[in-house]
């Protein structure tokens, strides 16, 4: 018998969910979701468990494939459509695939990960007694062996606040990049396939794009598949206002603020209206406060909030 043509009424049950759920998804982020159609989805999410899990593991690929979604629209193709195309493959390839590679923090790559942190939550590492590390939100690490006894570390994703008090430099893959560190404190980003990387005391090297820069205390680096930026003054205690159980934005564009704190908090924040996601913010908030923040945004800029299941929060 053929395994791969065996078809158990159950993965086809699961099928069916996770298209139900790509279609109310689709509708969702389109700009044209009413009140009615969110009265629905709810109804429709409060049918069985399984209706509400396969909204939320769609909401998950969904976040996964706008990588994927800002290439079509740089081809000039429709990225809903191309949306919709990559969700009805990965969805038909096979549902316990599917189930397996969105509900693991990091996916695949996030079984194997040596060190990982899911949505909110902090983590400390002490890799040696010169070396430890504070892993941030949604944040995966591994280990790399470079030979002749020398470690090396890899940032596949999220943000780590790294403190080395060794003599031996630490080396650091994080996108196109490498970093070296000896007696050093830095926090180092990598996140829609951004590095960024802030010297919070001491020094350290980047080797990227055939250069190497140096940064001392105060200065921050940013860089990606497209170019090098130049080293900026920037303010340490902004930088690292994570560590503190804060977010702080000076004059960044809502649309901004939303992005950053859908990392820490579970759901979604769903912004629909452009013109809105233009403002300008000038804000500290807790991590305390991101359950209650879509209320925060509806009287600060007169917003209007529509909720829906799995703390998925439209913002029109």
């Amino acid at each position: 018998m053929n395994i791969f043509s065996i078809s158990t009424p159950r993965v086809a049950a699961d099928q069916q969910l996770l298209s139900e759920a790509r279609d109310w998804l689709v509708l969702l982020t389109s700009g044209q979701a009413t009140a009615a159609d969110a009265r629905a989805l709810r109804q429709w999410c409060g049918q069985s468990p399984q209706h509400a899990a396969a909204f939320e593991q769609t909401k998950a690929l969904w976040h996964c494939l706008q990588p994927a979604a800002e290439q079509l629209e740089r081809q000039g193709r429709p990225v809903l459509f191309g949306r919709r195309a990559f969700l009805g493959g990965a969805l038909a390839a096979s549902a316990a695939l599917f189930m397996l590679r969105f509900t693991v923090p990091g996916g695949f790559a996030g079984l194997t990960a040596d060190y990982s942190t899911a949505v909110g939550e902090q983590r400390r590492v002490q890799l040696s007694q010169d070396l430890s590390l504070e892993l941030n939100t949604q944040t995966r690490l591994n280990r790399r062996d470079l030979g002749a006894g020398q470690q090396a570390l890899e940032l596949l994703e999220g943000e780590v606040e790294v403190s080395s008090r060794s003599r031996q430099p630490l080396q650091i893959q994080a996108g196109d990049g490498w970093l070296s560190a000896a007696q050093a404190r830095f926090n180092l980003r990598n996140t829609d396939h951004q590095v960024c990387v802030t010297c919070i005391e001491g020094s350290l090297q980047v080797l990227v794009a055939g250069r190497s820069i140096r940064l001392d205390s105060g200065r921050q680096l940013r860089y990606d598949a497209h170019g090098v930026g130049q080293p900026q003054v920037v303010d340490p205690q902004q930088v690292m206002a994570w560590r503190e159980q804060v977010l702080v934005f000076d004059d960044a564009s809502l649309a901004t603020v939303i992005a950053e704190i859908n990392r820490y908090r579970p759901g979604m924040l769903v912004l629909l209206n452009a013109e809105l996601g233009q403002r300008k913010v000038q804000a500290r908030f807790s991590l305390d406060q991101l359950a209650g923040v879509a209320l925060l945004i509806r009287d600060a800029y007169g917003a209007k909030c529509t909720e829906l299941p799995g703390g998925v929060v439209l913002l029109s």
